[in-house]
C-alpha cells in the first residue's frame, strides 16, 4: 500500500514531526485531494495546543488547504467534481445539514461545524479527504499557495466587509496590518471604501499606502483612535482584525453614528464597551466568522479579478515546525504556506 506524509503533534504544544500513513480511501462524500498548498493560521494554535474540547492527539492542523482532487468517493462526481479539479478547503470544511443553523442555510454556524485539523486532519500533509461541501474552486491564474490563505484570512475578511453596512464611498477603518488586516485593506479599497488602516507605529504608513489605504492611523501616536477616526468623519464601519480587546475597544467612539463594529480578530479578554456608547448613536457590535466554500469562491474569484493576494512566505512541508513557531512568535509576513513540492 502507498502512503504519503503528514507534520503532527502527538501531545498539546508538542514538536511537529514527519511521519508517513498509508493512503485513505474517501468514503461517500468525500473527496481525496493531493495538496499543494496550506497555510498556516494563529487559529491552529488553538488545535495544537488542546485548547478547544475534542482535540485528539497525534494532532495534523492546517485549514487554508489548497491542491488537486485524486480520488472520487461515492457520489462526489454527482456534485459535480472530477479528478484534476483545483479545490481550496477553508475553516469551513464540511457542515451537518440538519441543525437549526443548516436547516435556515446559515451553515457557517453550524452547532457541529468541521473544521480541518479538529474534526478530521488537516492539510499539513501531501494529502487530505475532505467532505464535498466544503470544497471551492479554484479559479484560474490564482496559484495555490495565495488560494489556501484566500480559504480563511481571505474570505474571512472579504465577508466582514461585504456583509457589513458599508457602501462605497463611506468611510471604513480595518484595525490591524497583520495576515487579516493586510488583506482587508485591499478588499476595502476595492469595494470602493475610503479607507483608513489603522495600526502601531509610524513606521507602517507607507505600508498603508501601498496597500491602498486613504488614511492612516497611528495607535501609538498619541491622539486617541476615536478621535483621529471622527476628525475623518466617524466610521461607518470598523473592520476589527487585530486579536488586541483593548486595541478594538478604543476605536469604538470612533465610529459614527449607526457605526458598525465588525470583530474578526479573536481574544478572549473581555472588551471594555459600555451600554452608553452604543445606545445614543445607535452602533452595533458584530462577531463575524469565516465563510461557506461558495463564499470562499467569491473571495477567489473578486481577488483574481482585482489583482489581491496575500502577502506569503512559503516554505517546504519538511519545515512544518519551523513555520509553525514563527507564525506564533509573530515574525511572520504575513502568512506562512507549506509547500509539497
Amino acid at each position: 500500500m502507498s502512503t504519503y506524509r503528514v507534520a503532527q503533534v502527538t501531545e498539546p504544544n508538542g514538536t511537529f514531526e514527519l511521519v508517513e500513513r498509508d493512503v485513505p480511501q474517501p468514503g461517500p462524500g468525500h473527496v481525496r485531494i493531493a495538496v499543494e498548498a496550506c497555510g498556516v493560521c494563529h487559529s491552529d494554535a488553538l488545535f495544537v495546543s488542546g485548547g478547544l474540547p475534542n482535540v485528539s492527539f497525534p494532532e495534523v492542523p492546517g485549514h487554508e488547504i489548497a491542491g488537486r482532487i485524486e480520488e472520487l468517493g461515492e457520489g462526489a462526481q454527482d456534485r459535480g467534481w472530477r479528478v484534476g479539479d483545483r479545490v481550496a478547503v477553508g475553516w469551513f470544511g464540511g457542515s451537518c445539514g440538519h441543525c437549526t443553523p443548516c436547516r435556515e442555510g446559515d451553515f457557517i454556524v453550524c452547532v457541529k461545524l468541521k473544521v480541518p485539523g479538529w474534526a478530521y486532519d488537516g492539510g499539513f500533509g501531501e494529502k487530505v479527504i475532505a467532505p464535498v461541501d466544503a470544497l471551492a474552486r479554484i479559479p484560474e491564474g490564482l496559484a495555490a499557495t495565495d488560494a489556501g490563505p484566500m480559504a480563511c484570512a481571505g474570505v474571512t475578511t472579504y465577508n466582514g466587509l461585504r456583509r457589513s453596512s458599508g457602501r462605497p464611498g463611506d468611510l471604513v477603518a480595518v484595525l490591524g496590518l497583520g495576515g487579516l488586516g493586510h488583506l482587508g485593506v485591499q478588499y476595502a479599497v476595492a469595494m470602493g471604501f475610503e479607507t483608513v488602516a489603522i495600526a502601531r507605529g509610524a513606521e507602517k504608513a507607507d505600508f498603508a499606502k501601498q496597500l491602498g489605504a486613504h488614511h492612516y492611523v497611528d495607535s501609538t501616536s498619541g491622539t486617541p483612535v476615536a478621535e483621529a477616526l471622527q476628525s475623518l468623519g466617524g466610521a461607518r464601519v470598523v473592520l476589527a482584525t487585530a486579536g488586541n480587546s483593548e486595541a478594538i475597544t478604543a476605536t469604538v467612539d470612533g465610529l459614527a453614528h449607526r457605526g458598525e463594529l465588525v470583530v474578526i480578530g479573536a481574544d478572549s479578554a473581555p472588551m471594555g464597551i459600555n451600554p452608553a456608547q452604543l445606545l445614543m448613536a445607535g452602533r452595533v457590535v458584530r462577531g463575524h466568522p469565516s465563510g461557506t466554500a461558495q463564499d470562499v469562491e467569491d473571495t477567489m474569484a473578486f481577488s483574481a479579478l482585482q489583482g489581491i493576494r496575500p502577502m506569503t512566505e512559503t516554505v517546504p512541508l519538511t519545515s512544518a515546525d519551523e513555520a509553525y513557531r514563527k507564525m506564533l512568535s509573530g515574525s511572520a509576513r504575513f502568512r506562512m504556506v507549506l509547500t509539497n513540492a
